[in-house]
């Protein structure tokens, strides 16, 4: 049997020719590729290269800032050397007072002395009982006293309505003027009772003051105004 391939249909003829122009693209494509990677590392190493100088610079920068020295006070400068002035200055006569022989311009210095105000002491009233010279009223003693309240005391009607007597012990001071205070009831018996004998001693007229190594002093007096119906 014979073969139909016509001599033009071979193709392994061409076998080579289609082999190099495949290495010539293939080499071609590895050239393009190369240059398209180093262009890129190229310009990433630059933009690198720039980042780190900025960075320095910054750093740098600040650093420049903190270690800026504060300024130090200046130090006055003293000099040593001493100007001597000619002293041409008029001084009018008229102008100053001479007080030396003038008595009247004098001023008096007088010493000081601090105001010192007195102590008041509270002199403690001395029990009549241990007085050296006891109180006298109207002359007389304490009878006399006693026979005065019974005079001008007055019976308080609501004691008597109720059968009310009995004896209040009071207690006063005689001062040393003489005059009756602090009177107050040591001894109760019923509350009319008791205030109209306070009563009728606080209306007491002032006594003769009682004595002291000659002294007056101010003098309780224990007194019992007695109510008794009859």
């Amino acid at each position: 049997m014979e073969s139909k391939i016509t001599p033009k249909a071979d193709l392994q003829k061409k076998n080579a020719l289609f082999l190099e122009i495949g290495l010539i693209v293939a080499l071609g494509l590895c050239l393009l590729a190369f240059e398209w990677s180093s262009t890129d590392k190229v310009e990433t190493m630059d933009l690198t290269a720039q980042t780190v100088a900025v960075e320095e610079e910054e750093i740098i920068n600040t650093q420049e800032q903190q270690e800026v020295p504060p300024e130090m006070p200046k130090i006055p400068v003293l000099s040593d050397i001493i100007d001597i002035v000619d002293d041409d200055i008029q001084v009018n006569d008229d102008l100053f007072i001479d007080t030396e022989d003038n008595a009247n311009l004098g001023v008096e210095i007088m010493d000081y002395h601090a105001a010192v105000e007195e102590e008041v002491v509270e002199e403690e009233a001395i029990p009549f009982a241990l007085v050296e010279e006891k109180p006298k009223f109207q002359g007389g003693d304490a009878n006399t006293f006693s026979a005065w309240v019974n005079k001008n005391l007055q019976y308080p009607e609501i004691a008597k309505e109720n059968g009310v007597q009995g004896r209040v012990t009071l207690q006063f001071t005689v001062n040393t003027d003489g005059s009756v205070s602090d009177v107050k009831v040591l001894r109760g018996v019923d509350s009319s009772l008791d205030k109209e004998a306070v009563r009728i001693v606080s209306m007491s007229p002032k006594w003769t003051p009682g004595k002291q190594r000659e002294r007056p002093v101010k003098v309780v007096y224990n007194f019992p105004v007695v109510f008794q119906l009859r």
